[in-house]
């Protein structure tokens, strides 16, 4: 088991800290080897949208009715020779995600994102997986109906269209986990070669914003 501590990955200070929040800073994340889980695969889900013309006509809808959408993505963390993996979908040859989705009207994000990892990774033997919830470590924002995202509401926007939150989810030391087949492979992406994005996510203050 190697342990990295959130002084690993940000440069903090300790001027004017409670030693309640000195422990939380310096609190360890503990990465298990990649070879301590074990992957299958189940059927396919059937995708809500089929292009993502679709898709954001879809939000464009749902945002009337009831208003922004609220997503949530984890950040699954494993080791390889000792040097920290981040687990991704990959979804077609080219693109990559954290898993996550859509939450429910009303719904926690929290138990929203446990329910998407189960639905996502979970077994369908019986067995259910330990999905810890640890801590909100970053936000995306959706100002319109189109694909980009920031890390922040930028000024001139006063009602985003999608808000997603990003969540550090610690694994069991040992698990298994099923993905679908044919459409969604999990792969693993080391964190000092990860995508912009994810670079950001790293980046990101462990705080709930």
């Amino acid at each position: 088991m190697t342990s990295v501590t959130a002084s690993t990955w940000f440069a903090t200070s300790s001027v004017n800290r409670t030693g309640h929040e000195e422990d939380l800073i310096n609190r360890a994340v503990s990465l298990h080897p990649l070879t301590n889980y074990t992957f299958g695969t189940k059927e396919a889900q059937a995708e809500r949208d089929h292009s993502v013309q679709a898709r954001f006509q879809r939000m464009r809808e749902e945002y009337d009715k009831i208003g922004m959408r609220r997503s949530v993505e984890g950040v699954l963390l494993v080791h390889e020779h000792k040097l920290p993996h981040i687990l991704l979908l990959q979804i077609g040859s080219t693109f990559f995600k954290l898993p996550g989705g859509e939450l429910n009207p009303g719904e926690d994000e929290v138990e929203g994102l446990r329910r998407i990892l189960t639905e996502t990774l979970g077994r369908e033997d019986g067995e259910s997986n330990q999905w810890i919830v640890e801590d909100a470590i970053g936000s995306w924002w959706r100002p319109n109906f189109d694909p980009p995202r920031y890390p922040y509401i930028p000024a001139h926007v006063t009602k985003p269209k999608e808000h997603t939150k990003l969540f550090l989810v610690q694994l069991p030391e040992k698990g298994v986990f099923e993905r679908c087949r044919l459409q969604m492979t999990t792969v693993l992406f080391s964190l000092v070669r990860c995508s912009e994005e994810l670079q950001a996510c790293c980046r990101s203050p462990v705080r709930a914003i």
